[in-house]
Order: structure tokens, then C-alpha cells, then sequence
């Protein structure tokens, strides 16, 4: 059995859809548990619930800030309000606390929700603009996904052009285009709903992280977007 006392304590922030969530977790993929989890409903922003939700989940869980190993943080793709919102809070309590920061891939903590891979996983976020972020996943270790290819903002019907056999898609990046993916011979799509990013899998992506020392700097994290803002588009074009 293994030491709990060797397991890292995280408090983990996933903001970057409209459903965001935070949880506390021990441990990481293979020998984690969820100690305690808060999820906010779409239609609130994640600016008035996500500190009530993560002292939420520190009064359930009885514990102290002191006790934290870490703070885990969902660095995206996604939402761009959703991600400096977490991202701000975060930085916030591990200043506080000074604990340490971890930075997690959204996309990782998807293809975690698909832990037997036999073919290659795409996992895929609503970008809006017609576009999903999207990128695949093989089998590695233990069988469990990972990514081989580099984050993008992709059309779906673009993305369907890489599919040349047997693929698995996964991920709220499926809703939108519900028809059209499910309409390819060679995909099989893994509900949205069984394969939603969590706080929970961030945190145990985080513990796998943080044993072997990969922290990040709160001074130079940053959100992974992908592509410039609607606002950054608008001041380019201006400049020009």
C-alpha cells in the first residue's frame, strides 16, 4: 500500500468552460482520490462563485491552507475570461499560502476521462468562430493517452481530414458539431458529458506533475489560448 503521507495534497481550478470546478484531491492517476469537489453552473460567471467555491471545498475538507501541497491550475484552451479569472485566483491563493503552482493542459485532463486508448484520441474544446481546439492523443504508459500533436484552432470538417481510420473523439467540443463528427465512418465519439474536463483530473494530473518537481513560476504562467483574442485581433487590425 502506499504512504498517504507521500500522496500531494492539491487544490485544483478548471475554468476554462463554462462549467467550472474546484476540488481538492490526494494522490495522483493511479493512486488518487477526491477528498472534495464544487462545480458552478453555466450560466454563473466563475468570478462570483469561484472563491466561494474553493473555500467551499477547503471548509468540507476540514483542512488548512498550510496543509496544501500544491495549487493546480487548468491553463487551457478554452474560455479566455474563463482562463484569467482561474488563472488570477490562482496565482492569488499560492502568493497567499505560498504553496507551489502547477499548470495543467485542459485537453490533458480530457483524455484522462479516456484511459484505454486502443486508437488515436482526439480531444476537443468548443474555440467558437466555427472552430474546435483540438489535438490527439496516444496510448503511452499503462495505456493511459498522451498528446502527439500540438494544441490547434481547427475547423471540424478540417479535423476530419486527418482522420484516415479508426479514431476516438471526446470532449464538449463534440456538441456543437454533434452530426457532422457522428456522421464519419471512422469515428467513435465518447459523450461530452463522460468527457468534460474536471478540477478533479487536474489535480491528479497536477500530483503526477509535482513529484517529479515540474512546478511553474506564478510571475510567468500563463493561460495556453491558442490564438490572439478578439480584443488583440481588433488592436491589430487598428495598427494596421
Amino acid at each position: 500500500m502506499p504512504d498517504t503521507a507521500l500522496l500531494p495534497l492539491i487544490l485544483s481550478i478548471e475554468t476554462a468552460t463554462g462549467c467550472g470546478s474546484v476540488a481538492l484531491t490526494k494522490g495522483g492517476i493511479h493512486n488518487g482520490k477526491l477528498i472534495a469537489e464544487a462545480t458552478a453552473q453555466p450560466e454563473i460567471t466563475h468570478s462570483r462563485r469561484l472563491l466561494g467555491s474553493v473555500d467551499w471545498v477547503m471548509q468540507a475538507a476540514g483542512l488548512s491552507w498550510e496543509e496544501l501541497d500544491g495549487v493546480a491550475i487548468s491553463l487551457g484552451p478554452g474560455s479566455f475570461t474563463g482562463l484569467r479569472i482561474g488563472m488570477a485566483a490562482a496565482k492569488g491563493i499560492v502568493y497567499a499560502s505560498q504553496t507551489l503552482l502547477i499548470g495543467v493542459q485542459t485537453l490533458d485532463a480530457i483524455a484522462l476521462a479516456c484511459p484505454v486508448v486502443d486508437r488515436p484520441l482526439w480531444c476537443l474544446l468548443d474555440a467558437r468562430k466555427q472552430e474546435v481546439y483540438a489535438a490527439c492523443y496516444q496510448a503511452g504508459s499503462y495505456g493511459l493517452p498522451e498528446q502527439g500533436s500540438p494544441v490547434e484552432a481547427i475547423r471540424p470538417e478540417k479535423l476530419l481530414e486527418k482522420i484516415t481510420g479508426p479514431a476516438l473523439l471526446a470532449g464538449p467540443g463534440l456538441v456543437e458539431y454533434h452530426e457532422l463528427f457522428a456522421a464519419h465512418k471512422d469515428v467513435q465519439l465518447i459523450p461530452a458529458a463522460l468527457s468534460s474536463p474536471s478540477a478533479a483530473r487536474v489535480g491528479f494530473l497536477a500530483a503526477e506533475q509535482l513529484l517529479l518537481g515540474k512546478t511553474t513560476e506564478p510571475a510567468t504562467i500563463a493561460p495556453l489560448y491558442v490564438r490572439a483574442s478578439e480584443a488583440e485581433v481588433n488592436l491589430q487590425k487598428k495598427a494596421v
